[in-house]
């Protein structure tokens, strides 16, 4: 039997997004994915690295809009063509991940596949496939939508978190639980309070069955499942390229994570035992960079004197800070970032500042 009638494992990586919390560096035209901000290689990169020994790369998908497609292309020269899917149009990752499914299953009709996002990171690759190997035996042996679970490091309002339930089975020696529900971004009293009830950081890495996960979208996203139908039934025909931008477009907006997850019945988590960030904004980069001894991040050229938790990006020009403490300074030939550490969240507001008026277009 060939592989793909064993029913194979495939990853497809959402690579889709802009990071406006990490501008003046991530823009729309070349957004955090496509950037080396922890070591020499790139986000997407290092997305791919991680996933390589677990799945070849033909049957790694990479999901991306018209924008960044050459980019990604030419920084994963051993993804194939065929395999870099891109989107007509921005509907959401809901869209994106029933698009990679339709085309796994065009393909590989038993097949299990991993939805990851292409701008995180991981600090202990290795485990990151233990467990995501851990989640491809509970999907395939059940109908289970799989999610991993990060252990919170901080009461991190930014993120979504998961209830962990009871016990349902373990697999590779790691417990596999009921993920009873999801909760978006709550405030700093009530992601405490999450922490203490041993709630989990829901990362968006996914493994599901194509059967399951088409069977929610039929479900809970009809509208959007009748469109993925149609685009499905062209692949493989001359016209399936037209069908796609005819019918993509289409596609209501919404996340998987409110159009599926959180509605979904089945649905089972694995709290991870890696270290995971989201590389979010310039102050998480302290948490996952090599610092040096005051606990600066430092790329470019500095020279400080009582400085300490600092961020300083620097590109043309050396950088002089004196008593400077959390701050995060981004130096770029057409702009100047400086901003508080704690308000690093923050930036994505300036950046919709600068999108609301049209003499900034190009820095953003």
């Amino acid at each position: 039997m060939s592989a793909a009638g064993q029913g194979s494992r495939w990853v497809a990586i959402l690579a889709g997004g802009s990071g406006t919390r990490l501008w003046p560096l991530s823009r729309s035209r070349r957004p955090k994915q496509l950037l080396p901000l922890i070591g020499d290689r790139s986000l997407i990169q290092a997305t791919v690295d991680r996933v390589a020994p677990l799945v070849p790369p033909e049957r790694i998908l990479v999901v991306t809009e018209e924008s960044h497609a050459d980019d990604l292309q030419a920084q994963l020269p051993e993804i194939p063509a065929a395999n870099v899917l891109v989107e007509p149009a921005r509907r959401g990752t809901a869209a994106a991940v029933g698009l990679a499914a339709v085309v796994i299953g065009h393909r590989d009709p038993g097949a299990v596949m991993a939805s990851l996002h292409s701008d995180a990171a991981a600090d202990d690759a290795e485990e990151f496939r233990h467990c995501l190997s851990a989640a491809f035996d509970v999907a395939q042996s059940d109908d289970w939508l799989v999610t991993l679970g990060i252990r919170p490091t901080s009461p991190h309002t930014g993120m979504g978190y998961i209830e962990v339930g009871p016990e349902i089975a373990s697999s590779q020696c790691l417990a596999v639980h009921r993920a009873i529900r999801f909760v978006e971004k709550p405030d700093r009293q009530t992601a405490e309070r999450f922490i203490r009830d041993g709630y989990v950081w829901n990362p968006g890495m996914f493994v599901w069955s194509i059967d399951a996960i088409l069977t929610e979208f039929a479900r809970l996203l009809p509208d959007i499942h009748g469109q993925l139908l149609e685009i499905g039934r062209a692949l493989g025909t001359p016209h399936a390229d037209y069908v796609l931008r005819q019918r993509y477009p289409n596609i209501p907006v919404q996340t998987i994570d409110y159009g599926i997850m959180e509605r979904a019945e089945r649905i089972a988590t694995i709290p991870a035992t890696f270290g995971w960030s989201d590389v979010g904004n310039w102050a998480e980069l302290l948490h996952i960079a090599p610092t040096d001894a005051d606990g600066n991040l430092v790329r470019g050229e500095h020279v400080g004197i009582d400085t300490r938790r600092v961020v300083v990006y620097a590109t043309e020009k050396p950088i002089f800070t004196l008593g400077a403490e959390d701050l995060v300074i981004v130096d770029l030939p057409d702009a100047l970032l400086v901003c508080r550490r704690d308000r690093a969240e923050d930036v994505k507001q300036l950046v919709e500042r600068l999108q609301a008026d049209s003499q900034w277009d190009a820095l953003t």
